[in-house]
């Protein structure tokens, strides 16, 4: 019986359009021949050419837009990643932008917990992720980075396993970094589990220029959010609100660790559906407590 390879995290680092075509066509192309399922989620900008170097092979690909599915980091494992891969018990193989130049610091040190996170949520499978970094437009720390959250990094045609690689957790643990803070003119909210239907008709006040289905999302999340407070903290939270330009921004405070983990090595399924509802998710666990941030509407 034929073994089959275990799973592999790869950051390709290209600095023009070229490289770019050449490293993910060609990884494309051998999976397509060997009848692997592929996953292509990049910026939009790149599926054109892409499809057009991989001709013909190009019909047997799936291809997303990351800076749409993936604007949250946290969405990008559950919702692009885990959800093509399970339905398949063959080997997979998915190519994955997550880091490109407009990302904000605001969102860097979640794409770096993805990225690390990576390691875990698909250890045991059968299947390849390819994860292209634009070498000559991001940071060098970006780079310095994806040596730390990829085992093996491919630089031009030199291939070779990262010696920076950094156990997920601990560089996880590195980017739990505090969150700036709230401005001046928030709303604050105490809630407990008797105010939980108060804070709901609260959050859809504040968030009322938001299309109605995004103002159902915010309400979910943070509905979501302050149950975990009252569940697994001390019973009570805080409710903190403000606006950013046309996004609605809400924040979760408590005297808890987090939420509870999962058999998936991710965090509670709870997180899991907040990251799926909001277009980014900020999180912060110290010895006093854990504050989780969400933003929608941008």
């Amino acid at each position: 019986m034929n073994s089959v390879a275990p799973f592999a995290h790869e950051a390709l680092f290209y600095r023009d359009e070229d490289a770019f075509l050449s490293g993910t066509a060609r990884f494309v192309a051998d999976g397509v021949d060997n009848d692997e399922p592929v996953l292509v989620a990049v910026p939009e900008a790149s599926i054109g050419p892409l499809r057009d170097r991989l001709g013909g092979q190009a019909d047997q690909v799936h291809f997303i837009d990351m800076t749409e599915a993936g604007r949250n980091p946290g969405r990008i494992i559950p919702g692009v990643l885990m959800a093509f891969s399970a339905g398949t018990r063959r080997r997979f193989r998915m190519v994955g932008e997550p880091m490109w130049p407009g990302r904000t610091d605001l969102e860097y040190p979640a794409c770096v917990q993805h990225e690390a996170l990576i390691n875990t949520a698909f250890e045991g499978r059968a299947g390849v992720i390819l994860c292209p970094y634009d070498a000559s437009a991001l940071p060098g720390h970006v780079l310095e980075d994806a040596r730390r959250t990829h085992p093996v990094v491919i630089d031009g045609e030199r291939r070779v396993a990262s010696e920076w690689y950094t156990d997920p957790t601990g560089l996880s643990d590195i980017y739990n970094v505090p969150l700036p803070p709230p401005p001046p003119d928030r709303e604050e909210h105490p809630f407990t589990v008797g105010t939980l239907a108060h804070m709901r008709r609260l959050v859809t006040r504040h968030a009322h220029w938001l299309r109605r289905e995004q103002c159902e999302d915010l309400v979910l999340a943070v509905n979501e959010l302050a149950t975990n407070s009252i569940l697994h903290a001390s019973g009570r939270g805080v409710l903190r609100m403000w606006r950013e330009g046309d996004t609605a921004v809400c924040e979760v405070s408590d005297t808890g660790a987090g939420f509870p983990p999962s058999f998936t090595g991710l965090s509670g399924f709870g997180i899991v559906m907040v990251n799926l509802l909001c277009d980014l998710v900020r999180t912060h666990t110290s010895h006093s407590g854990t504050t989780v941030r969400v933003y929608l509407g941008r």
